[in-house]
């Protein structure tokens, strides 16, 4: 069973930022997960919502912002006193680079909202050389099909409601990422007989990350990072 840090550790830190990732690497974390957004400007913002609450209490769509903009939206923070920002994946990158085994980079493009998000991500993989380190995933699953037309060795993970082996395959896919609720031992099976992983979100309980390994699943997303891995 892996474990990957959903968010960094986003149970003791404001997810998607740099505290939470550079808490979960100080825990123990070699294998993260992440959401990127496409700014107007062209920079790949790390946050799971499509929208942020501007300083003056709107709601924007992180698309209509420039970086600067988006990074002036102060993230609520429940856990102390830091101000919480939305970070740049280019600012993560060198938070988790050190022993990193595996970074799952969720896509969020539903409808194709951040045309040509496929191209800059994966530039911005390569130039920091960690591609062969990125698992690339999506609920949109045209966006996938466009990320394998760009590059033929990409890693990708189908992120998916609705198990279909067959879409897997299409896309040369490595992994299916379900809710741990969807996850059955049909499901493990039907995957292992294909070559495919199965990771499951998100699971912070360790007594239910051991019942769903016995079932089959190959690793979990959890918030917890603190109960599943330990510094070396």
């Amino acid at each position: 069973m892996i474990y990957f840090a959903h968010r960094g550790a986003s149970a003791l830190q404001v997810q998607n930022t740099l505290a939470a990732f550079a808490l979960a690497r100080k825990l123990g974390a070699t294998r993260y997960e992440l959401d990127v957004h496409l700014t107007r400007d062209g920079e790949l913002a790390v946050h799971h919502d499509y929208t942020l609450r501007t300083p003056d209490g709107r709601e924007a769509e992180i698309g209509a912002l420039s970086y600067a903009q988006a990074a002036a939206c102060p993230l609520e923070n429940h856990f102390d006193s830091a101000v919480a920002r939305v970070p740049r994946l280019a600012d993560i990158l060198p938070v988790v680079r050190p022993e990193l085994q595996l970074l799952n980079v969720e896509i969020k493009n539903d409808g194709n909202r951040y045309p040509g998000i496929e191209a800059v991500v994966l530039r911005q993989l390569q130039q920091a050389d960690l591609l062969e380190k990125t698992l690339f995933s999506s609920f949109d699953y045209d966006t996938l099909l466009r990320l394998r037309a760009l590059d033929k060795k990409a890693r990708i993970g189908l992120l998916t409601r609705n198990f279909d082996v067959s879409a897997a395959l299409r896309l040369g896919a490595e992994s299916v990422h379900l809710n741990y609720t969807r996850f059955t031992p049909a499901i493990a099976r039907t995957c292992h007989e294909n070559g495919l992983k199965v990771y499951l979100y998100t699971v912070n309980e360790p007594e239910l990350a051991a019942r769903l390994q016995q079932a089959g699943a190959d690793g979990i997303f959890t918030d917890r990072t603190d109960l599943f891995v330990h510094p070396a």
